[in-house]
C-alpha cells in the first residue's frame, strides 16, 4: 500500500493520497457496526432535541431566553447535519471499503469531507462562545440594549458564525494547507505536515478552537460568579430567575463537553506540526504514533456531537423541577437589581418579554 501511495503521487493523482505509515489491523478499528450506531444514536439525539427546542420556542415570550433557544437550535441543526454529511461518507466506506484511488482520483470527495470535518467541528465552538458571550451581557448588563437581542439579530449572530467556519474550511482549497485521507482510509482531515502552508493552517485550526473553549470558560465564569452574587442578595433572594440558572446550567454543559472532547485534539494538532518531523519518513508521510493518536482524538471529538442535545434534553425547567421541586419560574433577571427605580424595573421588564 505504501508504494501504492507513492506512485499515486507520481501518477497526477490530488494531494489527498499520501503514504500511511501504519500496520494495525484495520477490522479492530474500522467497523461498520461501530460508526452505523454510533451515528444512528447521534442523529436520532438530535432530531428529539429539535423537536424539544422548536416546541420550546413556541411557548416562549422572553426575549432573552428565545434567543437562547435560537442559539441551541443554531448547535443542533450544526450537530445533525455534520453528523448526517460526514457520517453518509464514512458508512458508506466501512460497508462497501471502495478505493478511493479509483472512485475520487481527483480527491473532490476527500475535500468535500475534509471541509466538512473543519466547518462542523469549529461551528459548535464558536457557538459555544457566541452563546456564552450573549448570556454574559444578558446577565451582567441587563438594561443595555446587547442584551435584549431580537430573533433575526441572533440568527444573523449563527448565520456570522457558520459563515465564518465556511471560510475557515474553504482555506485549504485555496492553498493555505490540504485535506488528506487519514487512517483508517475512511476519512479526511486537515494534513498534519511540517510545510509552511500545512503548518499555518494547523495552527489557525487549533488556536481558533482553544480561543473560542477558553472565552466560552471566561464568559460563563463570570456570569455563574454574578449569579450566585446577585442569588445571596438579600433583597433579592426570594425573586429568584430560574430561567436564567437553567440557561446557565446548559452553558457550563456544553462547555465541559466541548472542553472535554476538544482540547486533546486541539493541544495534539499544535504540539504535531511544532515539533520537528522525525527522521527516516518517506516524503508526505506522518509518523506511525501520530496516524493512530489522531484517530483517537478524532473519535472523542465526535462524542461532541452525541452529547450537546442531551445537555438540553436533561437540564430543562421540566427536567430539573423533578430533582429539586422548588426550582420555579420567577421574574427577570431585571428584578434581581433592586437598586434601580422600581417604575424603570417595571419599564425595562416589559421590554425585555416584547417579541
Amino acid at each position: 500500500m505504501m508504494q501504492l501511495d507513492n506512485a499515486s503521487l507520481a501518477s497526477g493523482l490530488g494531494l489527498c493520497f499520501r503514504s500511511m505509515n501504519i500496520s494495525q489491523s484495520r477490522k479492530m478499528i474500522a467497523s461498520p457496526w461501530f460508526s452505523t450506531i454510533f451515528a444512528t444514536v447521534g442523529l436520532s439525539s438530535n432530531l428529539f432535541a429539535l423537536c424539544v427546542l422548536i416546541s420550546s420556542s413556541r411557548k416562549m415570550h422572553s426575549r432573552s431566553r428565545s434567543s437562547f433557544l435560537i442559539f441551541l437550535r443554531g448547535l443542533v441543526v450544526t450537530d445533525l447535519m455534520g453528523l448526517l454529511v460526514t457520517g453518509s461518507i464514512i458508512i458508506s466506506y466501512h460497508f462497501t471499503k471502495f478505493n478511493w484511488m479509483e472512485v475520487d482520483p481527483s480527491c473532490y470527495l476527500c475535500n468535500f469531507l475534509g471541509f466538512s470535518m473543519v466547518f462542523f467541528g469549529q461551528c459548535p465552538l464558536l457557538l459555544g462562545a457566541t452563546m456564552a458571550g450573549e448570556r454574559f451581557f444578558g446577565i451582567n448588563r441587563p438594561f443595555s440594549r446587547s442584551s435584549n437581542m431580537s430573533k433575526q439579530r441572533a440568527w444573523a449572530m449563527v448565520g456570522m458564525v457558520w459563515g465564518f467556519s465556511f471560510f475557515l474550511g474553504l482555506l485549504p482549497l485555496l492553498g493555505l494547507g490540504e485535506y488528506s485521507l487519514q487512517y483508517p482510509r475512511s476519512w479526511c482531515f486537515i494534513t498534519l505536515l511540517h510545510d509552511i502552508k500545512n503548518k499555518v493552517f494547523c495552527m489557525i485550526f487549533a488556536l481558533l478552537g482553544i480561543l473560542s473553549v477558553g472565552l466560552s470558560f471566561i464568559f460563563n465564569t463570570v456570569s455563574v460568579v454574578t449569579l450566585c452574587r446577585v442569588y445571596h442578595d438579600r433583597e433579592s433572594a426570594q425573586r429568584r430567575r430560574d430561567s436564567e440558572v437553567e440557561m446557565m446550567v446548559q452553558l457550563v454543559g456544553i462547555m465541559i463537553i466541548a472542553t472535554v472532547c476538544w482540547l486533546p485534539l486541539l493541544i495534539f494538532i499544535i504540539q504535531t506540526v511544532l515539533q520537528e518531523p522525525p527522521t527516516g519518513l518517506l516524503p508526505r508521510q506522518i509518523p506511525q504514533k501520530t496516524e493512530g493518536l489522531l484517530l483517537i482524538y478524532l473519535r472523542m471529538v465526535t462524542w461532541n456531537q452525541i452529547l450537546d442535545p442531551w445537555v438540553y434534553i436533561l437540564f430543562r425547567r421540566a427536567v430539573l423541577k423533578r430533582i429539586y421541586p422548588s426550582f420555579n419560574s420567577r421574574q427577570s433577571i431585571v428584578s434581581l437589581y433592586p437598586v434601580f427605580n422600581p417604575s424603570l424595573r417595571r419599564k425595562l421588564t416589559q421590554e425585555s418579554v416584547q417579541q
